[in-house]
């Protein structure tokens, strides 16, 4: 989660006040004397990045309220305190928001996902655009385009990709609690919020059907049998294992696990999925979108990027330079469009997808004559590379004006990354990103370097979070 921290707004001794103290009831106590686990009546201002509602205290510091919306009226718990800024949690709403909705979940505020239910889902992208359009005001000193969107799909229900927590030795789904409210007995849970806890559930309203299926029919029997073969250590099977769950949107899930043998990964973790007219190898080890829904609209902005790119001029068709490149994604859904293409990806298990999902030449619509000797002659050189995608970018020069795919981690791009692309021949840029804060960090370099933003979407790929992917295409 990304923390905002503020100078302390107060000067001398620990930024207390000086002079006499007014006298206030023991829910507006003086803020500079309050200690983890006071209450405090707090008026929300804002949402901001996290999803977290923003307050301030009577000394200045800023609070970050997990579970407020701005303009709420809240009673609010302090659950962590630093000299400059505090967090808290709601403990009572004394006047709602208009926009607060009782959580569908039982395990809201438990489970450590989906810390926007409390938020009405047709009003979150509302709120998260404020957040970005202001983050991208104060970190860039710009603002986003009058017609910046932000896509959405299904709130419910629409997850395909997920993490979860095997629980072996145990028979049924569920099983008791200890005191503290953790899994005993269950077969699968999340980790809790902020800890280790495991938290139980039977059936998670944002997975797709096909996974909570899975997780309530043969997921025991599968991971159970799996784990007792691939270990020596007959203990293996009643200790707690992270499983990675995958739906390809037909309904076929795949899984895997930490140990996994070989031929039970062959078995049982490797998928397919078809998006973008191209079917598409990974498996469930490695990052995949997962939100499957929503990712034909991203991949669709992508596209028009590329091809605007290509019809003005400022980027050609002579090399697609996909950096960060996973399983060879948009690589793979572009390639009909490049004579050369290179993705770069230090992840051994990406790399070994991207070369069979690039192995295959794209589909013509077409059979016909005319469609085969098209599509012979846009069969790209392809080149996988496994590399960190800075390390590449400076023993490599790029001097055409390359279409340039980037689509790095959250921490953005490293420093080394973005020097060497500025200094290259790139003139366009795609840039994908899942942390709006990097984003706009990184754009303020390259906007020092004479790029300029001519377009961004955002999209919302994981509705009942404050998470948000976005996309911008930079020209210079």
């Amino acid at each position: 989660m990304v923390e905002f921290r503020r100078n302390n707004r107060f000067k001398g001794n620990g930024g207390a006040f000086k002079g006499p103290r007014p006298k206030r009831n023991n829910d507006r106590r003086d803020s500079s004397c309050v200690s983890r686990g006071d209450c405090l009546t707090l008026r929300i201002e804002k949402m901001v990045q996290g999803g977290e509602g923003m307050a301030r205290l009577e000394d200045g510091r800023v609070c970050f309220v997990a579970g407020a919306l701005p303009g709420e009226l809240c009673k609010v718990r302090l659950t962590f305190q630093k000299k400059d800024f505090t967090k808290g949690r709601v403990v009572e709403v004394l006047e709602a928001s208009p926009d607060r909705v009782k959580p569908l979940c039982p395990l809201y505020g438990k489970c450590g996902g989906c810390s926007l239910q409390h938020l009405a889902s047709e009003k979150q992208a509302e709120y998260l655009e404020k957040v970005e359009r202001e983050n991208f005001r104060r970190l860039a000193h710009a603002e986003l385009p009058e017609d910046f969107i932000i896509h959405t799909g299904n709130a419910w229900g629409y997850r395909n990709r997920a993490r979860v927590v095997f629980r072996g030795g145990f028979g049924g789904n569920m099983g008791s609690a200890n005191r503290d409210g953790t899994a005993n007995c269950a077969c699968f849970g999340f980790r809790g919020e902020e800890s280790n806890n495991i938290i139980p559930f039977e059936n998670c309203p944002v997975l797709t059907d096909a996974l909570n299926e899975f997780l309530r029919g043969p997921a025991v029997t599968l991971l159970a049998g799996d784990s007792k073969r691939n270990s020596d250590d007959s203990r293996r099977s009643s200790r707690d294992i992270d499983v990675n769950i995958f739906d390809n949107g037909k309904g076929e899930v795949s899984f895997y696990y930490p140990g996994m043998h070989k031929s039970d990964f062959d078995a049982h973790a490797i998928s397919v999925v078809e998006i973008g007219g191209r079917k598409i190898e990974a498996d469930a080890s490695v990052f995949f979108q997962s939100n499957l829904g929503l990712l034909p609209e991203l991949v669709e902005s992508v596209r028009k990027a590329v091809d605007e790119g290509l019809a003005s001029g400022k980027s050609s068709d002579a090399w697609l330079i996909d950096l960060f490149s996973g399983v060879g994604f948009f690589a793979c859904i572009l390639q009909d469009k490049f004579r050369k293409i290179t993705t770069v990806e230090r992840e051994e298990g990406c790399l070994k997808h991207a070369k069979v999902n690039l192995s295959v030449p794209a589909a013509f619509p077409e059979d016909s004559a005319a469609s085969r000797d098209c599509a012979a002659s846009r069969t790209p050189e392809i080149e996988n590379v496994s590399a960190p995608a800075e390390d590449w970018l400076v023993e490599n020069v790029v001097d055409v004006p390359a279409t340039l795919i980037v689509d790095p981690p959250r921490t953005g791009l490293p420093k080394e990354a973005l020097t060497a692309i500025v200094k290259s021949s790139v003139n366009r840029l795609i840039y994908v990103s899942c942390d709006p804060v990097t984003l706009a960090r990184d754009f303020a370099k390259f906007s020092e370097a004479g790029f300029a933003l001519s377009h961004a979407e955002g999209f919302a790929f994981y509705p009942q979070t404050p998470h948000l992917e976005m996309m911008f295409v930079l020209d210079r």
